[in-house]
């Protein structure tokens, strides 16, 4: 375990911040102008004795709740956090989800800014929780679904068995990341209504959930039908957002010179003169 590096960060965070930053007096003479171990181990909720063998560098493996108090003592920033999680526990900090399911206003301005690839964001559950133009038009009107989940409108929607040319495929890979969703937040009520909802609603969905296959983000290749551009083939790529638990940004592009790839300029002409 690397406890003296684990010391020594600890003591870099304590060091540069004053107490009136975190509403203790600054009064009383210091030998230098950060926080005093004390003060640390006050504002966490242990002891001073614990919070003196971790800096020493003794042997101590903390737990994820006193690290998470640590974090919130020393004002640590997500990497910071992750770092301090990494030297006391060999293993990444456990990500923090925003319930509001918030997409960074950055990942916004990206889906605004591909205005000629087809694109979204989605959660755990594979709820669309962000779109662009074109996706909207590749796929369906997002903002008229009655439920913006593309598990719920694979086996819902009557249009998703004849757009989706391998629809079986799909539908079980969708299955397969809700699935992994459930791993990643058990117990989440949103994802256990859905799961219900689809069980009362699909014999096909009920077979296939209680095959416990489990997808994550991937690259691949998806065959569409689309009412208006034919036959489509395109390639997607599913990234995982940095910083989140579960959102992933999908986006749809076509070989170079192919068929499809015509179709999605087409696509893009007749969104862009909307």
């Amino acid at each position: 375990m690397p406890t003296r590096e684990m010391a020594e960060f600890l003591r870099s965070r304590r060091d540069r911040i004053r107490p009136e930053t975190v509403g203790l007096p600054a009064g009383g003479r210091r030998r230098a102008p950060g926080l005093r171990r004390a003060e640390v181990a006050q504002l966490a909720g242990i002891s001073p004795d614990y919070y003196m063998r971790l800096e020493q560098g003794r042997s101590v493996r903390p737990s994820p709740s006193v690290l998470d108090a640590l974090a919130r003592a020393l004002l640590l920033n997500p990497d910071e956090r992750d770092h301090l999680y990494r030297l006391a526990r060999s293993e990444p900090a456990p990500l923090r989800r925003h319930e509001d399911e918030r997409v960074d206003p950055g990942v916004l301005r990206l889906l605004e800014r591909l205005d000629r690839v087809p694109a979204y964001v989605l959660n755990g559950r594979l709820d669309v929780l962000a779109w662009n133009a074109m996706s909207a038009a590749l796929v369906t009107d997002f903002a008229a679904m009655p439920r913006r989940n593309l598990i719920w409108f694979a086996f819902c929607d009557p249009r998703a068995r004849s757009f989706y040319v391998e629809w079986e495929l799909m539908a079980r890979h969708g299955i397969a990341q809700l699935r992994a969703a459930t791993g990643l937040d058990p117990g989440n009520a949103a994802t256990r209504a859905l799961v219900e909802e689809l069980t009362e609603r699909s014999p096909e969905f009920r077979r296939w959930w209680d095959r416990q296959d489990v997808k994550g983000p991937s690259i691949g290749r998806k065959e569409f039908q689309h009412p208006q551009l034919g036959r489509l083939s395109l390639d997607y790529v599913g990234m995982l957002l940095p910083g989140t638990v579960d959102q992933q940004l999908v986006t749809y592009t076509a070989a170079a010179g192919s068929p499809s790839e015509a179709a999605l300029d087409e696509l893009a002409e007749r969104v862009a003169t909307r």
